[in-house]
């Protein structure tokens, strides 16, 4: 047999309990490069930069060498 409380809760204890379960606002900081906002201490997404240094390519960047390099194996193997 499952255990079940022997009284009811208040409605000021469950107001109690529930104020401590809270959403909080992200906090964002403005990136050195590029301006946009992003979460501290975190890879800026929209440049890739952190710390004033390139740490991560960019999608569109990963795309254009991507782009690049197919034209340089067309280029060597004209077939």
């Amino acid at each position: 047999m499952a255990p079940l409380p022997k009284r009811r809760h208040s409605t000021q204890r469950q107001g109690k309990r529930r104020a401590a379960i809270k959403l909080k606002k992200n906090t964002l900081v403005k990136c050195k490069n590029c301006g946009s906002f992003t979460i501290p201490h975190r890879v800026c997404v929209n440049c890739g930069y952190y710390g004033g240094k390139e740490v991560v390519k960019t999608r569109f960047e990963r795309i254009k060498a991507r782009q690049e390099k197919r034209k340089q194996k067309e280029k060597n193997n004209p077939s």
